[in-house]
């Protein structure tokens, strides 16, 4: 395992901005879902999802830890799967 030095900070920076990513996500999906006052799921969800777990992926690999490296490849991989049918469904209704 790989030990962080004080002049990692840039690897704590990509470990921070994905769970912030993270965070956003849930708090835009309650503010939109609170003006709309019913619970939805904005497509920015899907993209704050899709960033968030890239960065951490990122920063599981550079750490070397493979059960944060699994779980956030399946992660990945089903946000881009929900992005791809959301996508295919706004061109099939024509927005």
């Amino acid at each position: 395992m790989m030990t962080l030095t004080s002049t990692d900070w840039w690897v704590l920076t990509i470990g921070f901005a994905g769970q912030a990513c993270f965070f956003l996500r849930f708090f835009w999906q309650w503010l939109v879902s609170e003006r709309q006052q019913k619970s939805t799921i904005p497509i920015a969800f899907w993209y704050l999802s899709l960033a968030g777990s890239l960065l951490l992926l990122i920063y599981a690999s550079i750490r070397a830890d493979i059960v944060f490296i699994v779980g956030q490849s399946t992660g990945f991989l089903i946000y881009i799967r929900n992005l791809v049918l959301i996508h295919r469904e706004r061109r099939r209704l024509g927005l």
